[in-house]
C-alpha cells in the first residue's frame, strides 16, 4: 500500500514529502542470523515473489517487487527493505523523506543505509512527537506513514490523539496507519478522528480500512493479521485493492480461515472528468 500510494503521488510533477514516524532499521536480514525475520520472509514476501499474478494485478505489484529484487541482486532472498528504503526508492529529485527513529541501534543502521543521501533525513525524535511537529510539510503534498511497534502499553492510547493533532494541521495530506490485528477495536478512535476532523475543526477525511489475515490468531503466537487505515487515499486505490487482495489472499494464506476485509466508510468521488474504472 505504501508503494501504491507513492506511485500515485508521482502522477503530479509537484514535489511531495514522506514522513515515516517509526522508521526502524531500514534494512533487514532474512537469513538464519535473524530467525524471526527469516520465518516471516519465507511465509510472506518469498511466497509473493515466487507467485504468478493476473494481468490486472501484476502491474500493480511490480513497482514493489522490483524494489525488493533490487536489494537481492543474486536472486536469493536474503534482504528486505524497510519502509524508509522502500519510500526512498520512489522519490524523484524534487521529493524528500523524513524518517524518525529513537531506538539507537535501529537508528544507526538506518543512518548507515541512507548515508550521504541529500533527499533523506534521519531524525532522533519520538514519532508521536514528530507527527504534529512536521506537518504540514513545505511541499504541501505527501504521505505520513505511522507504523509503530505497539510494544509500549500507552501507544494504543496515544496514537488516536496524535493522529488527530496532525490531521487538524494537515487535513489534505495522506496518512497510512498500521495496527496489529489481535486488537481489532484499536482502529475505532483514529477512524472517528478522520471522519469528524481533528481538534482544529478541519474537514472530515476520506477513509479506507483494510484488514488482512493469513491465519487465525493464536495467543502467544507470531502476528498473523494486521490492519491499515488509509486517510485521504488516492481515488483509484480502492479499485486497485479490490483487484489485489483476492490474489494476495490465495498466495499468503497459511491456514483457514484467512482473508481480507476492505471497507470504504466515506469514499471520495473521482476528480472531475474521470471515471472510476481502473485502466
Amino acid at each position: 500500500m505504501l508503494v501504491r500510494i507513492l506511485t500515485h503521488l508521482q502522477d503530479k510533477q509537484a514535489a511531495f514529502r514522506v514522513i515515516d514516524s517509526h522508521a526502524g532499521a531500514g534494512v533487514y536480514d532474512l537469513t538464519a542470523e535473524e530467525r524471526a525475520a527469516a520465518a516471516s520472509g519465507l511465509t510472506g514476501i518469498a511466497r509473493i515473489m515466487q507467485s504468478r499474478f493476473s494481468e490486472t494485478t501484476a502491474p500493480l505489484l511490480k513497482p514493489y517487487l522490483d524494489i525488493v529484487r533490487a536489494f537481492n541482486p543474486q536472486r536469493d532472498l536474503q534482504t528486505y527493505p524497510g519502509s524508509p528504503l522502500i519510500a526512498r526508492a520512489l522519490l524523484r529529485p524534487q521529493d524528500r523523506l523524513v524518517a524518525c527513529e529513537v531506538e539507537s541501534s535501529a537508528r544507526k543502521r538506518l543512518i548507515d543505509a541512507l548515508r550521504r543521501d541529500t533527499q533523506a533525513r534521519v531524525v532522533d525524535l519520538d514519532g508521536w512527537v514528530a507527527l504534529p511537529a512536521f506537518v504540514p510539510p513545505k511541499e504541501r503534498r505527501g504521505l505520513v506513514l505511522i507504523d509503530p511497534s505497539f510494544e509500549q502499553k500507552d501507544e494504543f492510547a496515544r496514537w488516536p490523539t496524535v493522529f488527530a493533532q496532525a490531521f487538524a494541521k494537515w487535513p489534505t495530506g495522506s496518512y497510512l496507519l498500521w495496527y496489529p490485528g489481535e486488537k481489532p477495536p484499536c482502529h475505532r478512535r483514529p477512524r472517528a478522528a478522520c471522519r469528524g476532523g481533528g481538534s482544529g475543526g478541519s474537514s472530515p477525511g476520506t477513509c479506507l480500512r483494510l484488514e488482512f489475515s493469513v491465519a487465525p490468531q493464536q495467543a502467544g503466537a507470531a502476528l498473523t493479521s494486521a490492519g491499515l487505515l488509509i486517510v485521504n487515499p488516492p481515488w483509484r486505490l480502492a479499485a486497485e485493492l479490490k483487484a489485489i487482495l483476492p490474489e494476495l489472499e490465495k498466495r499468503s494464506a497459511r491456514a483457514a480461515p484467512a482473508g481480507s476485509d476492505l471497507r470504504c466508510p466515506n469514499p471520495e468521488p473521482p476528480p472531475a472528468g474521470l471515471s472510476r474504472k481502473v485502466p
